[in-house]
């Protein structure tokens, strides 16, 4: 009997395993993770007048001529300037089965940058969704919207969740569930998903998140701990409780409760209503199974939020439903959990630059 839900880590391996998912470099050991698959960067890229879909039933290769300026080499690397859009081919491949679709978003480091990062595919109106059966190239759109980016083939910005079937939960069984294991810290919020709220109390100081320098230096993204927050970022502190964000800013904040994902489901982050405020609430939206999950050592971990802020000036107010996390179901529990050895960045999170900044006063 063939289970519906989220394809764990050894499902994906099996994926590769039967030339369904393939490659021309082999994968690297971490790049299967327990709900998904890290997509890796070709070395072919380039600059594009704008954003584009392909369209149904067009090849993106067919469309690139009407967009492309000019190509880019990324072998050695190249600079990836704010405010530009480029196109970059990625490595893997997919020949899918009739029955598995899959979804991709940006890795928490990648959203945590605003790196915008979304993936095309071929005849597909969508941004980040793969329609079952579909058979044929990836490529990846990138956007830096805060900070130029040092980019090189190889390098891994967004990742692949593979889905048999419908997973979701509907609220009634994510009431059940909470009722449980416990999703959040405090009071469940739950309808369309389990809501979760900023927090702009710390529990000492003053420090609630970060908002990006508008005329930062580069990044390089092969750079893990190199740079000082203060260089990119200026630190928001209030004792007020309430912040108000400021119309095309990037802020980095972080949320009061808790969040557990449990080892039989993985969640992703979605957008709260617009009419609680013009504003935007994530760029990387996956969490896998074992995130805040006290047997992978993750218990109190909190969600990052990636805040950009619309049209007009808004007040903030500590406690505000933000965000909701969508859970599914897991077709089978992971061989690995989130954090538990895995060198997960981001196990036992409170508020948290990417992990290119270093930790002093990040926290």
């Amino acid at each position: 009997m063939t289970i519906s839900g989220v394809l764990p880590d050894h499902a994906i391996e099996a994926l590769l395993t039967a030339g369904h998912l393939s490659a021309p470099i082999p994968l690297v050991a971490d790049q299967i993770q327990p709900a998904s698959l890290d997509l890796r960067l070709g070395a072919r890229a380039w600059r594009v007048r704008a954003s584009f879909l392909a369209g149904r039933d067009a090849p993106v290769a067919s469309r690139l001529p009407e967009f492309e300026m000019h190509a880019i080499d990324l072998s050695a690397g190249a600079v990836l300037e704010k405010g530009c859009v480029y196109l970059v081919e990625l490595i893997e491949r997919l020949d899918l089965p009739g029955d598995i679709s899959a979804v991709v978003n940006a890795k928490s480091s990648t959203g945590r940058l605003d790196l915008l990062t979304r993936l095309i595919v071929d005849g597909s109106p969508e941004f980040d969704r793969v329609p079952a059966g579909y058979a044929g190239p990836l490529y990846a759109e990138i956007c830096p919207r805060s900070f130029s980016v040092l980019a090189r083939a190889g390098q891994r910005l967004n990742q692949i969740r593979f889905r048999r079937g419908e997973a979701r939960l509907d609220d009634a069984a994510l009431r059940a569930l909470h009722d449980k294991v416990g999703l959040v810290s405090g009071t469940a919020h739950i309808d369309g998903g389990l809501g979760f709220s900023v927090d702009l109390r710390p529990r000492s100081g003053r420090l609630v998140g970060w908002r990006a320098k508008p005329h930062a230096g580069l990044i390089d993204l092969d750079r893990i701990g190199a740079y000082a927050p203060r260089d990119f970022w200026e630190p928001l502190e209030t004792d007020r409780g309430r912040i108000i964000l400021d119309p095309g800013a990037f802020y980095i904040l972080v949320s009061r409760e808790a969040v557990h994902i449990p080892p039989d489901c993985a969640a992703e982050m979605a957008p709260y209503l617009a009419l609680v405020g013009e504003f935007r609430v994530h760029y990387a939206g996956f969490f896998d199974p074992g995130f805040g999950h006290a047997g992978a050592g993750g218990a109190g971990a909190r969600g990052v939020l990636e805040v950009r802020c619309h049209e007009a000036p808004f007040v903030l107010e500590h406690g505000q439903i933000v965000g909701r996390l969508v859970y599914e179901r897991m077709s089978a529990v992971p061989r690995h959990l989130y954090g538990a050895g895995l060198g997960s960045n981001y196990q036992g999170q409170g508020l948290k630059l990417s992990k290119h900044f270093r930790e002093d006063g990040s926290e």
